[in-house]
């Protein structure tokens, strides 16, 4: 079994990483191994969140936090090896499908499973601990139903809601949205039950987030129910979230661990969805450090048994 404890990562010197392939749809995935000189040491796969996320944590979309990055020295310098991937049809992985929209949950899953299977191979370990991010969270959650080389899961800031009712609240957030939350409601129920909508219909502001693009994706996603999936896990759990996440809450983390009794839990203080340390009812502060890859990442120590 696993235990975390909150601590603030201090600099610790980079362990070297190698880039590993493993099969994907139509070209190689690629990712990041960082291995620690302990050939037993546990191998913690980090899924990335939503969006075109790399394996640094970070997007073209303004963040530059270097959040999985950063986790990933820290893990190694507490002796965890750990693996950053680039999803398919993105950065590294580019190759492996020519449209990185054309995804859904179930792709990710096998793509998850496919990494498993080459850590497993390059490493020697027995089985893979899954790291899921946000978005992650639900997939390393629908992996675990069907992969049994598994050690155990870790979401963090994981989402305990469908995605759809996350949307939502998230929308709400700004008071600006008003005007068009009766629509964004219905177009996320439609997508929830699995309905294609014509982005034609819908006000100009909502349409980068509901384009015919994506919908495949945004409709595999909403299908799913993060609290039905982690109450038929068996393995480890460790539900970790940040006090101070803005996008999603510490109620969705209390989701989780109502749903999995047996789950180690951990609120960290003054920690954002980036896993930076952030002052308190600070929001622009908060945001800021999504852009600050120099910002303080508030990590976590890794304790184990000799079951783990």
């Amino acid at each position: 079994m696993l235990l975390f404890a909150s601590t603030i990562a201090l600099a610790a010197a980079a362990l070297p990483s190698e880039d590993i392939l493993a099969p994907g749809p139509q070209g190689d995935l690629k990712r990041s191994l960082t291995r620690t000189e302990d050939p037993a040491a546990p191998v913690v796969l980090i899924i990335p969140g939503s969006g075109p996320t790399d394996r640094d944590g970070n997007s073209p979309l303004g963040i530059n936090a270097g959040s999985y990055r950063l986790l990933a020295e820290e893990l190694g310098a507490q002796g965890v090896s750990t693996v950053r991937i680039d999803k398919r049809g993105m950065f590294g992985s580019a190759g492996a499908i020519p449209d990185a929209n054309a995804v859904t949950i179930d792709d990710y899953v096998d793509d998850t499973r496919a990494w498993v299977k080459t850590i497993r191979d390059a490493t020697g370990t027995d089985c893979v601990w899954l790291l899921g991010h946000s978005e992650g969270g639900l997939v390393a959650l629908a992996t675990a139903q069907e992969e049994d080389a598994v050690c155990g899961l870790i979401l963090v800031a994981t989402p305990g809601r469908p995605l759809g009712d996350v949307l939502k609240e998230q929308l709400r957030s700004n008071p600006a949205n008003a005007p068009l939350l009766s629509q964004a409601d219905a177009t996320i129920d439609a997508l929830a039950a699995g309905r294609q909508v014509d982005d034609a219909d819908l006000p100009a502001p909502l349409t980068p987030l509901f384009a015919p693009a994506i919908q495949g994706f945004l409709i595999s996603a909403f299908s799913l129910n993060p609290t039905q999936l982690v109450e038929r896990i068996s393995k480890p759990i460790l539900i970790v979230q940040g006090e101070a996440d803005v996008q999603v809450g510490v109620a969705d983390a209390e989701a989780l661990k109502a749903a999995a009794p047996s789950a180690d839990f951990v609120l960290v203080p003054n920690t954002n969805h980036v896993l930076k340390v952030v002052p308190p009812n600070d929001v622009a502060a908060n945001i800021a450090t999504y852009a600050d890859p120099t910002y303080p990442l508030r990590s976590v120590s890794w304790k184990r048994s000799s079951s783990s």
